[in-house]
């Protein structure tokens, strides 16, 4: 009797969920069966969907519902708290499963190359994110102290960002966040935060439902310029082809043409600004230098050579995600992806035998959390195809309580799928006494002693 396909993927984030969910729906799970362990660094599953979307949105967190139901089956595992390569490299994973997913999303900031970028006040978003998240491998506190903040971008991180900086510790009470953080932003000092955009309202890459919560808030005054309301050809077209891009516009609009109200916390929209420099003295951040932008008559924009210098006191650059390079694939290092054809990674212009990747890993940070569930079907239809046709290479120990005892023999503290059960209801307790749904435990020794680990 032919024994079920063994597939391990590492990244237990929506992407690799996706991929697992796409297994468990093809034929080759009804014959000859599949078996599935996702491999997660963290000590919870769920990726950005934890360490990255805003406390503040839990409509985005209900997706974990359907993600709850892929980790349910019987056919899959999770080993949290296991980190590729230190803990299980590709040649150990090759030894277990017919196959490898990476599914390693993205974690780190995109680079941003203008001069000021190291000064004390200058931080990347992505490193706010994972503290306002309560990600346990970074610093407890954060530094508020700036009145005039500045964020770079224009996009949703960028949103959340300006956000978070905007509203009172105390709105975001009710939701999941640690005590850590609503310590922080009790103390957080901005009145102003300024949102930089090198290009116009119709190049925004804000969600239309994302952008308009910033005026949800009664602490939040959103300003616009009048003047930033711009569009050339190029634009009008992207409205026209565009549905999401012609209802940000036109929020922006409103927005530009309305009487600046009361609310103490005044958030600006800045279109038509490249920044150019990070402005400092004696180490730290005092201001931002931008230059004026205008359309080209394509979307695109270019200097206009006029700048201008802003008084500020800490810069946020939310100019895009960048994944971890992994250890023994192929790397582009521009992209900051592996490189594939359908999934399959590609190396010296052949197939990787047995390996393959999906979502941002894959094709970069872009889109939105659905978008990854395309590129998981494609990349598990082509892993299907090359078993059909026996392309994939034959694991020397394909058991699964192998490796179980791998991890065993290496000592390494790993959670479970039942952990994560334990997890969420310590979380939800602590929440309990504040009529809050959840409290996040940030320490990763505090997630494995309630995960039972």
């Amino acid at each position: 009797m032919p024994r079920p396909l063994r597939v391990a993927i590492v990244g237990a984030g929506p992407a690799g969920i996706y991929a697992a969910d796409a297994l468990l729906k093809s034929e080759a799970a009804v014959e000859p069966g599949v078996s599935i362990d996702l491999f997660e660094r963290m000590p919870a599953p769920f990726g950005l969907i934890r360490y990255g979307v805003a406390p503040d949105h839990p409509r985005i967190k209900g997706i974990i519902t359907a993600l709850h139901q892929v980790l349910d089956k019987p056919q899959v595992r999770l080993f949290g708290n296991v980190d590729y390569p230190n803990d299980i490299g590709l040649d150990e994973l090759q030894s277990f499963y017919d196959a490898v997913i990476f599914s390693t999303g993205a974690t780190a900031d995109r680079a941003l190359t203008i001069p000021g970028v190291e000064l004390d006040g200058s931080y990347g978003a992505a490193d706010f994110v994972s503290w306002y998240d309560g990600h346990p491998d970074v610093p407890r506190t954060w530094p508020l102290e700036a009145e005039k903040v500045a964020v770079l971008g224009v996009g949703n991180v960028a949103l959340d960002v300006a956000r978070i900086l905007a509203k009172t510790a105390d709105e975001l009470l009710p939701t999941e966040i640690p005590a850590n953080v609503y310590d922080g932003l009790k103390a957080n000092k901005a009145l102003e935060v300024h949102v930089f955009g090198r290009r116009g309202p119709a190049q925004a890459k804000f969600s239309p439902m994302e952008l308009r919560e910033l005026d949800h808030s009664p602490t939040i005054e959103v300003i616009v310029n009048p003047e930033d309301i711009d569009y050339d050809e190029g634009s009008i077209a992207t409205r026209r082809a565009n549905k999401q891009a012609d209802m940000v516009a036109k929020t922006l609009e409103n927005w530009a043409i309305r009487d600046i109200g009361e609310r103490p916390h005044k958030l600006f929209l800045h279109f038509f600004e490249s920044p150019a420099e990070i402005l400092g003295e004696d180490g730290k951040v005092v201001g931002l230098r931008t230059e004026r932008t205008e359309l080209d008559g394509t979307g695109n924009v270019k200097g206009t050579g006029n700048f201008t210098d802003w008084d500020i006191q800490s810069v946020y650059r939310a100019v895009g995600y960048l994944s971890d390079e992994l250890p023994k694939l192929p790397w582009d290092v521009e992209s900051g992806t592996v490189p594939d054809e359908g999934g399959r990674v590609i190396e010296a212009g052949g197939h990787l035998q047995s390996t393959y990747v999906t979502g941002w890993i894959r094709r970069g940070p872009v889109g939105l959390i659905g978008h990854t569930k395309g590129d998981a079907n494609e990349t598990v239809a082509n892993l299907l195809a090359d078993h059909a046709e026996g392309r994939l290479s034959e694991p020397a120990a394909p058991a699964p309580e192998a490796v179980e005892a791998f991890l065993a023999e290496r000592s390494v503290r790993y959670t479970t799928w039942e952990g994560w059960y334990k997890l969420d209801a310590a979380e939800k307790a602590l929440g309990e006494p504040q009529g809050r749904e959840r409290v996040k435990i940030v320490e990763r020794e505090g997630m494995l002693d309630a995960s039972g680990a």
